[in-house]
């Protein structure tokens, strides 16, 4: 499973950047992005930014849907 943020619904308020570092980190314009793959260590982490991202802007998919 892979994560991708919505860079229109993201509010650049840093909450999954805080969450998870591992994962998430502010662009050149101050919107999340997922630059990395979460390992099984970070997913309750990463679950957390999806669940309480204010502008729902994170969400899981499936590796499948880019083969």
């Amino acid at each position: 499973m892979k994560v991708i943020v919505d860079k229109e619904k993201c509010i650049s308020c840093g909450f999954c950047e805080y969450t998870c570092p591992k994962v998430f980190r502010m662009d050149q314009n101050y919107k999340s992005e997922a630059f990395a793959i979460p390992t099984r260590l970070c997913l309750n982490d990463v679950q957390d930014a999806v669940d309480n991202c204010p502008g729902g802007a994170i969400n899981w998919i499936n590796d499948d849907a880019f083969y």
